[in-house]
């Protein structure tokens, strides 16, 4: 792994993000490194520090 695949995603950045499916809130999961929208049931994927906000990417939650 290269140090441009080790960059981190800055938290900050969840100010200025929504989901692009519910236009909702967006929390940060460091431990399956994934930005979480509650209300969609989607969770986007972080690569190399950049969150892909494409809803094809997307996996689905289950609700617990």
């Amino acid at each position: 792994m290269s140090q441009n695949d080790e960059r981190k995603f800055d938290p900050k950045m969840l100010e200025a993000l929504v989901c692009p499916q519910c236009q909702g809130r967006l929390n940060y999961d460091a431990a399956t490194q994934a930005l979480v929208s509650s209300a969609a049931r989607l969770a986007y994927p972080i690569r190399g520090g950049i969150p892909v906000l494409l809803i094809d990417e997307a996996r689905v939650i289950d609700r617990d």
